[in-house]
């Protein structure tokens, strides 16, 4: 019965639905597989265009109607990898080892740009993939704004922030950096302090150093 659970995630819908439907929960915390048991193409991935999802082959070696129930893993083989704008390398970053501890040291000592998250224990790990992919263990549904990593997660280590230098070293070269709040009637007025925004928000794209005269 524990295999049903979130199970006919697989056998029921298709592409992505499928894909964010997937019960983690099932097979990490309860079943007991480590990550790299279904995503072990993350080991040797360089590039964010990379499709890291398991095989369907990978799936079947348990969901053979034995060890656990058969399964519709067709749209595994038709699934094609997210267009991403931004470049990763999960080899590289998996070499570094749990960044759990530096992710959670930036936000208690307030090197953390802009509000940090409210992660609870969840940076409490030693499992290198859940530092960044947060809560994948109690979740039957991926949600992409809790599960995969913030912007602000990388700014941890990567924290020379040269607006618009340094953004063009991860973002694609024709990716808009510009907020789509930064009107005209915002660069007239976002030095009056008449807007009332949070100086925090600004840190992630500007730094904590920022000064009028670094854009004027």
């Amino acid at each position: 019965m524990r295999w049903a659970i979130g199970l006919l995630v697989l056998a029921t819908t298709a592409g992505t639905a499928e894909e964010s439907r997937f019960s983690h929960k099932l097979h990490i915390k309860e079943v007991g597989l480590p990550c790299a048991a279904c995503h072990s193409a993350v080991k040797t991935s360089t590039a964010e265009t990379d499709d890291n999802l398991p095989a369907s082959e990978t799936c079947l070696a348990c969901h053979n109607g034995g060890e656990a129930p058969e399964i519709d893993v067709a749209w595994l083989d038709e699934h094609e990898a997210a267009e991403r704008r931004f470049r990763f390398n999960h080899e590289f970053h998996l070499a570094m080892g749990n960044v759990a501890p530096i992710i959670a040291a930036a936000i208690e000592s307030g090197d953390y740009l802009g509000h940090p998250p409210d992660y609870g224990d969840a940076l409490n790990t030693t499992n290198a993939c859940a530092a960044c992919h947060r809560g994948l263990n109690q979740a039957d549904v991926v949600d992409s704004k809790v599960h995969l990593p913030a912007m602000t997660d990388c700014l941890v280590c990567h924290n020379k922030v040269d607006n618009p230098f340094s953004c063009e070293q991860c973002h694609a070269s024709d990716f808009q950096l510009k907020p789509a709040d930064h009107s005209r009637n915002f660069v007239d007025q976002h030095s009056t302090g008449r807007m009332g925004f949070d100086k925090l928000t600004c840190q992630p794209c500007h730094g904590q150093k920022f000064t009028c005269m670094g854009c004027h």
